[in-house]
């Protein structure tokens, strides 16, 4: 379908009406003028080293510094919110992890980026240039959603929606289209002042100042994205976290009245939010994979989950975890030995 200049008035009313009939609960527009946000704090943070092994957001300034690289006619961001938050069940003791919120359900990758994919179908067919990501190319999702004024981006690194909180999915789309911009929201200053509660919340110091998160520290990319060893002094602040971290959220004020989650595929699928640790041990690792299929949870392979989980159990020091402990020592792979025998040395 050719570029065809689409009156504003058009084309945000076809995006609203799209959005809206599929489920996103947030939606915001906002202009490409006079430069792309976030492009100083992105810089910031790659000069101190704090995207640790993520060798991708180093190496990818160009696209998030300039969108037109991407979509040459790009002249809009319109940026969209799924909401998530389900309630955690109460916690069932014995030789369990954590897993955050988000990862419970269906991979929001692949659910939240269908619904992108459709709405970029339907824009591509009036005549509307466009370029989708769902936390999965190369652009500063949460500096958009600022601008855009979904929220602030508050000292957790999070954007948060006053009085809506900070757990929803974003997603982003340049458009050719010319729509007219939300404001931003008042600053992060205004609306977290003087509460500090999510930086005193990280179990890891992870950090390094209001609005500044050193990854190489954060729980979250240590048990996701983190493909070697767990740091020796960082694994008792892991806690009981096999899969992610929820702790500078759970304790935000913005977060003590979420909205309704919108779609039932991101509820908790059985197991998925408290985990069986020992059982996860001694389970086969082609299995566990496969049973993991269409979960956020797969993401660290069977070897980055029985790492996890071999720290967990070292950190709850319950001799109950000796035996799939023992068995983990006999694991092919060097990674997860290692952390079980660190687990062992914990239980005496």
């Amino acid at each position: 379908m050719p570029l065809l200049d689409v009156p504003p008035d058009e084309a945000e009313a076809l995006i609203r009406a799209e959005a809206e009939r599929l489920g996103f609960s947030r939606l915001r527009f906002a202009s490409l003028d006079p430069e792309p946000p976030g492009v100083a704090s992105y810089d910031d943070y790659v000069a101190k080293g704090f995207f640790a092994e993520m060798g991708w957001l180093a190496t990818g300034r160009e696209p998030r510094a300039n969108p037109c690289s991407i979509l040459p006619s790009a002249r809009s961001a319109v940026v969209l919110g799924v909401d998530y938050d389900f309630a955690r069940r109460p916690d069932p003791g014995g030789l369990t992890g954590k897993v955050a919120c988000y990862a419970w359900g269906r991979d929001y990758h692949n659910l939240v980026g269908r619904k992108v994919k459709k709405l970029c179908k339907t824009l591509r067919a009036a005549g509307i240039q466009t370029y989708g990501s769902v936390d999965d190319r190369p652009l500063l999702e949460r500096a958009w959603a600022e601008r855009a004024g979904i929220g602030f981006i508050g000292k957790n690194c999070l954007v948060i929606t006053p009085g809506r909180g900070s757990t929803f999915f974003l997603a982003v789309i340049l458009v050719s289209a010319a729509l007219p911009p939300d404001l931003p929201r008042a600053t992060a200053t205004k609306h977290c002042g003087a509460c500090n509660r999510c930086l005193v919340a990280c179990p890891t110091k992870a950090f390094a100042a209001a609005g500044q998160l050193d990854a190489r520290r954060c729980v979250s990319y240590l048990t996701i994205e983190n493909q070697g060893p767990i740091p020796l002094e960082l694994r008792r602040g892991l806690g009981r976290w096999l899969f992610g971290c929820d702790d500078c959220q759970e304790v935000c004020p913005h977060n003590h009245r979420p909205p309704p989650p919108e779609f039932a595929d991101l509820a908790p699928r059985p197991g998925h939010d408290w985990v069986e640790l020992d059982a996860l041990l001694f389970e086969a690792d082609e299995a566990l994979e496969a049973r993991l299929e269409g979960s956020p949870i797969r993401r660290p392979g069977a070897v980055g989950l029985k790492r996890n989980a071999a720290v967990v159990l070292g950190n709850l020091g319950d001799r109950a975890a000796r035996p799939a402990l023992l068995h983990a020592l006999n694991h092919p792979h060097p990674l997860v030995a290692e952390h079980a025998r660190w687990a062992l040395d914990q239980l005496g």
